[in-house]
């Protein structure tokens, strides 16, 4: 078994970023992702324009260039790609990390990666140093209850297009929420808001808050607040009334369950990454991003703990260069 310098694990802009870098800093890395590049960007929703400028998405000192002031996903996706190609990144793509472990290779300690493809072929390869940079927009929160797994039920919203004059039951109350809402209402849609608040989520973009507010108060958006899904059906969502205990059944030819996402903690504890009890943010040095595992890094939204919302591409891109420095010290160090 070949030996890496670096085994990245992600191919999303923090992992980019840090095979960017280490390839700077003379580092052999390579990225191993379980579906493609910036596949998380890639289900973005298909009109979506990002609140933040190009330079901020920016990777390895490439520009990002558009005519926009805000970039749209499909142009940030192909800059990424694009980035990747440039850099020459080496990868393997649709290949799904299952665990990491701390072995030897000719007396030399290392980290262990393996991963399974989509035929279910188990692959091994070993990495003098291992950066997890997997994100979290794989792992949607569950709302746990009976029909979530029904075919026309989603955690991740695309366009209005197909739900003209359907009904629209869209679960939640923050930022996704009420774009996903939105969007729908104005693409013809009749749209239910449902959330187990009394109100939206303070954290709605402040351009955001009037319209949503505004549709909701005419009616054209009905909402239920304080009210949370218990059981959905194949054209029908139950959802009860928090302050009054009720029932209420309600025509659903589609359901957007836009309730968040989280890191996989429990692969980050099989790997041997303490986390803390409440935060859940694994115990890291902010100085090099590495763990209480020795040679293993994390880049990303997986640093935010259940705070996802504390990590962005804006600041997890900036990890990539914190850890190529980190490793290519530690190989340095080593001769």
């Amino acid at each position: 078994m070949s030996v890496r310098d670096l085994l990245i694990v992600g191919a999303g802009p923090a992992g980019l970023a840090t095979a960017i870098a280490a390839r700077q800093h003379g580092v052999d890395a390579l990225v191993i992702d379980q579906g493609t590049v910036a596949d998380g960007i890639r289900r973005f929703p298909t009109h979506m324009t990002f609140f933040t400028t190009p330079p901020l998405l920016e990777i390895g000192g490439l520009p990002f260039t558009t005519p926009h002031d805000k970039p749209s996903r499909l142009e940030a996706w192909r800059y990424y790609r694009r980035a990747a190609e440039l850099s020459q990144v080496a990868m393997v793509l649709r290949e799904r990390v299952v665990a990491v472990e701390a072995d030897r290779h000719d007396e030399e300690p290392v980290l262990v990666v393996t991963s399974v493809d989509a035929a279910g072929v188990s692959r091994a390869r070993a990495g003098r140093a291992v950066a997890l940079a997997m994100g979290y927009y794989d792992r949607p929160n569950l709302l746990g209850v009976p029909g979530e797994d029904l075919p026309h039920v989603s955690h991740y919203y695309t366009e209005a297009a197909p739900y003209y004059r359907q009904r629209v039951v869209v679960v939640g109350g923050k930022n996704s929420a009420c774009d996903t809402a939105l969007d729908l209402y104005r693409g013809g849609a009749q749209v239910t808001l449902v959330h187990r608040g009394a109100a939206l989520g303070e954290s709605v973009k402040y351009w955001v808050r009037p319209d949503i507010d505004n549709r909701i108060a005419e009616g054209s958006i009905a909402a239920h607040f304080e009210s949370e899904v218990v059981s959905i059906g194949p054209r029908e969502v139950q959802v009860r009334h928090r302050t009054t205990g009720a029932v209420t059944g309600m025509g659903a030819e589609a359901v957007f369950v836009m309730t968040g996402y989280q890191a996989d903690h429990t692969f980050l504890e099989r790997c041997g990454v303490r986390l803390h009890p409440e935060t859940r943010v694994p115990q890291h040095d902010p100085a090099t991003n590495e763990t209480n595992m020795p040679g293993l890094y994390i880049a990303g939204g997986q640093l935010a703990g259940v705070r996802t919302g504390s990590v962005f591409i804006e600041n997890g891109r900036l990890h990539g260069e914190v850890i190529a420095r980190a490793v290519a010290a530690r190989l340095s160090a080593r001769g």
